[in-house]
């Protein structure tokens, strides 16, 4: 009997675990879940008899070597900077090794070793990394084997709220990790567009956010995300003039966290201005805030002075609803405003028990075929059953158990530090997510040239 260990029990694994439970008996195989606590992984194992659940501490290097040690696969849904821990254990004991996050530079320097004792570290294997990774992987072969040439690519994905659960001003909710929602942009973003190299600095990445229609789902807005230009080789789109990805949320939203950046609600190094306002009000850091940043003495002086008229009203909805002058002290674990960015967002933009997530994936590929200019455009939309059976959840988590499934059972052979963007990785995956309700549907649009 194969033994599948499981780092991590959080929103995100709730499918994967529903999904390597369910296929338990038939593929002969065991779950063992890991965390911090008791409590997450037995609510989600709901005392089937395949799994289990175990404390583990992270830092107990013994600890975490036992279960390693014990198992045939790995998974770790856990934050990145824990993923080296768990990959190093994986490398010692010859272990295979599945995550959902990004390939990072400490990863990388394992790459020979794991090449060299013929393992699999299958890594971007969720939704974004993952999906985004094998559907467009797909659309861009199946055009170049029609003797396509690609000249333009978009790239668009966004976790959203479904119609149905929209009922706030930002129309959003969270349905993923909120740190990452109170530090959208942060990184800025480079890409290509016509030819010309683009580098935006993280307090211009709201200013424009041109609108996408979306079939059947209407018009979203999309900022870029991070550096497009990494994605050139993997896609091996050296010849194509215009390459973004960018991030899908509603219209409002980005009007909304435009003025946030530009108030400095989402900084990550005034520690000092927190802690001369411990023990004080949201309303006062949030003052304290426009002072420091825009030489605002009040909200009011900070719209009329930074805000356009006809975004006015509009912004001053949004603060208010967040909470930005409510009398409510400044949480005591906040440490510098991200902190407390991210504490309103989780209060005020949680995800009620029957709320409904949604995703939407976007491709736009631009190419030429037998001297005509041709764009096929791929559309993804998923939506959750409820806030704990998330959109978010099941695109995130069933790629992983599919993974996990093909290579217990030998389906994958393939060997090394991969993503899944190889037709070994990306034909079988997204045929199963096909079939569990998770499809793309492609659109041509083409005239001569």
């Amino acid at each position: 009997m194969k033994k599948i260990l499981l780092f991590g029990a959080g929103k995100s694994a709730t499918v994967l675990i529903r999904y390597l439970l369910d296929h338990a008996s038939t593929e002969n195989w065991t779950l063992t879940i890991a965390d911090i606590t008791a409590e997450p992984a037995l609510s989600k194992l709901n005392g089937h008899q395949s799994g289990k659940a175990v404390v583990a501490d992270l830092n107990d290097l013994h600890a975490r070597e036992r279960l390693v040690r014990d198992a045939d696969l790995v998974i770790s849904m856990l934050p990145p900077s824990f993923h080296i821990l768990i990959a190093k254990d994986c490398l010692e004991f010859k272990k295979h090794f599945l995550t959902a996050s990004y390939i990072d530079e400490e990863l990388l320097l394992l790459k020979e070793a794991i090449a060299k004792n013929n393992l699999l570290f299958l890594c971007e294997t969720g939704l974004d990394p993952g999906i985004d990774h094998m559907s467009a992987m797909q659309l861009l072969e199946k055009i170049r084997d029609a003797g396509g040439v690609v000249s333009g690519f978009r790239s668009y994905c966004g976790g959203l709220i479904a119609p149905e659960a929209d009922n706030n001003p930002w129309h959003y909710k969270i349905s993923w990790n909120p740190r990452n929602i109170a530090l959208a942009g942060y990184a800025g973003a480079t890409f290509r567009e016509n030819g010309q190299l683009k580098n935006i600095a993280y307090e211009q990445v709201f200013e424009h956010c041109p609108l996408l229609e979306v079939a059947s789902q209407g018009q979203w807005a999309s900022y870029p995300n991070r550096n497009s230009l990494t994605y050139v080789p993997v896609y091996s789109l050296e010849n194509a003039t215009t390459v973004i990805r960018s991030t899908l949320r509603h219209p409002d939203f980005c009007i909304g966290w435009n003025y946030i950046v530009k108030a400095g609600l989402s900084s990550v190094s005034d520690a000092g201005l927190i802690n001369s306002y411990r023990g004080r009000s949201i309303a006062s850091w949030f003052i304290a805030c426009l002072n420091f940043y825009t030489r605002s003495q009040t909200f009011e002086d900070f719209l009329n002075r930074y805000v356009s008229r006809k975004e006015q009203q509009l912004v001053d909805l949004l603060f208010r609803y967040l909470g930005l002058l409510g009398t409510e002290p400044i949480p005591e674990h906040a440490v510098v405003s991200a902190d407390i960015l991210q504490y309103l967002l989780e209060t005020k933009l949680a995800l009620a028990a029957n709320d409904r997530d949604m995703i939407i994936m976007v491709h736009e590929i631009e190419y030429t075929i037998r001297g005509q200019q041709k764009k096929s455009v791929s559309t993804l939309v998923v939506k959750g059953d409820d806030a704990l059976h998330t959109a978010m959840a099941k695109t995130v988590g069933l790629p992983l158990g599919i993974a996990a499934r093909l290579l217990l059972d030998g389906s994958i052979s393939a060997t090394g530090l991969q993503i899944p963007v190889t037709k070994t990785f990306y034909q079988p995956i997204l045929e199963e997510l096909a079939q569990n309700g998770i499809r793309f549907y492609e659109t041509e649009q083409g005239a001569s040239s």
